[in-house]
């Protein structure tokens, strides 16, 4: 064998027959005015064959000019047609396109089709499960990345092993994937949320978060399916039928459209929540933990500057390695948790609590669910310990209506200047010390103390949730803070 036809055998490429390849190293030679000989030249064009050629799709990135690679056929999507800007006599002004999502072991990606090929798609030439040898050029769309196909012909020889549709794990879910089914447990769900359209009409959407014995995934619903936030319990088996995943915020979310349903199933459905440790948690983290309750204490709402009113409860957890005090902030501070219970508390974040301990958070993107199974021996314990030590437990209780909560607060402030909760009025210029828990940041900073809210002046740093004394003098119903501790 001679040197081109030894480089030809070891190309990789269907797409250049031997014919072509040595007249197109015969051309490169006559363009190189005789500085490289046919071997070179051969050379040089196999690397030019082979450079766009990526060994997965996980390797594929916008900023590439051409790419080649292997994947299988996961859904088709419905032809679509639009209007081009300017058609010349050659191309018709109306242009045709279909997606088709194609995976392989490492991701998943949509392709592109256009015009005449997306025709041949729509008149079924391409089926769910066939294996393409794609070429095209990638590019960062609507819905992530996609890849714009200059040619896509099927490997019929080829195998990717992943499978199309129903049996995934919420573990193996990838950006861009469509036609999803996948079975969970309903660890929690949210009121539906109307929205106006840029056409005018009104949107519908809710959520729910599932989980089986891989992970867990936030679930979104649209307009109709929507309702069916309302109508799952937390600790319902169901299927996610045709979904499909997008990322939001830097995390994959399964949404429901009207192609897809959300079914309630009678199969045993395992979730096994992957709790980070109490003790080894970070300020400015965000987290998942799980333990017992060892307190919980009232709701208390609050009114915001822009007039809305807001809500907070406080409950105290404990694993093996520790305790946190979790702020549950809105709808979640209505969730029916009470000492003894076993929680988890996802996607928490992590602040800087009051005295230097560690506070969490839970808010919008949290996920709060109350677990399954009786309390262990050793929930028995921790209840003992919160009921020995009462005042270990910091939170809104402290501050609860009645002789023992106005006790508590007077224990708790000393002797030291009167109070904003005292039954005499206290006079504008007066120096008063007040005791309650953060419920705004900023300035000012507010503070509920169970019966009333105060505004405070400071250039302290504090946190949500965070229960601080503040002594200062009063003026106009705010206080100007000497001292926060």
């Amino acid at each position: 064998m001679g040197a081109i036809e030894d480089i030809y055998g070891d190309l990789d490429t269907d797409e250049v027959s031997e014919e072509e390849f040595r007249d197109a190293v015969a051309e490169k030679v006559e363009q190189m005015g005789g500085l490289a000989d046919e071997e070179t030249a051969a050379m040089l064009l196999a690397h030019e064959l082979n450079e766009n050629e990526v060994n997965a799709i996980t390797d594929i990135e916008p900023g590439m000019n051409e790419v080649k690679f292997l994947a299988k056929v996961m859904s088709v999507g419905e032809l679509r047609t639009f209007e081009r800007d300017s058609g010349g006599e050659d191309e018709p002004d109306e242009g045709r396109v279909i997606n088709v999502d194609a995976a392989d072991e490492t991701g998943s990606i949509r392709l592109a089709f256009w015009d005449s090929e997306a025709q041949s798609i729509a008149d079924g030439q391409l089926d769910k499960g066939d294996v393409l040898r794609v070429r095209g050029r990638p590019k960062e769309g609507y819905n992530g990345l996609e890849v714009s196909v200059d040619k896509a012909e099927p490997d019929e020889d080829a195998t990717v092993d992943v499978e199309p549709g129903g049996g995934s794990t919420i573990e193996s879910l990838t950006m861009g994937q469509s036609d999803v089914d996948v079975r969970g447990v309903a660890l929690n769900t949210d009121s539906v949320r109307t929205f106006d359209r840029d056409d005018g009409s009104e949107g519908r959407v809710a959520n729910l978060t599932i989980g089986d014995e891989t992970g867990r995934i936030r679930v979104t619903l649209w307009d109709d399916r929507a309702d069916r936030a309302d109508e799952i319990d937390s600790g319902t088996a169901v299927e996610v039928v045709d979904g499909y995943v997008r990322e939001r915020e830097g995390s994959l979310e399964l949404h429901v459209g009207d192609q897809g349903a959300v079914d309630e199933i009678d199969d045993d459905v395992g979730f096994e929540p992957d709790a980070d440790a109490i003790d080894a948690i970070e300020i400015g983290e965000t987290v998942d933990i799980a333990g017992v309750v060892r307190s919980a204490d009232p709701k208390r709402t609050f009114d915001r500057d822009d007039g809305s009113e807001g809500q907070v409860r406080n409950v105290r957890i404990q694993d093996a390695t520790g305790d946190i005090r979790v702020a549950l902030w809105g709808e979640k501070a209505d969730k029916e948790i009470a000492p003894g219970d076993e929680i988890l508390a996802a996607d928490v974040e992590i602040d800087d609590g009051w005295q230097d301990d560690k506070e969490a958070s839970a808010g919008w993107q949290s996920t709060v669910v109350v677990l399954d199974g009786a309390a262990s021996a050793a929930t028995g314990e921790q209840q003992a310990t919160s009921a020995d030590g009462g005042s270990e437990a910091a939170g809104l209780d402290a501050f609860a209506e009645g002789d023992g909560g106005g006790e508590s607060q007077q224990a708790s402030t000393g002797d030291a200047g009167s109070t904003a909760s005292d039954d005499d009025a206290t006079a504008d210029g007066e120096e008063i010390e007040f005791t309650g828990t953060v419920v705004q940041t900023g300035e000012p900073v507010v503070l509920d103390d169970g019966g009333q809210t105060m505004s405070v002046e400071t250039t302290e740093r504090v946190q949500l949730g965070q229960e601080i004394t503040v002594r200062g003098t009063l003026h106009e119903d705010r206080i100007d803070a000497e001292d926060v501790f």
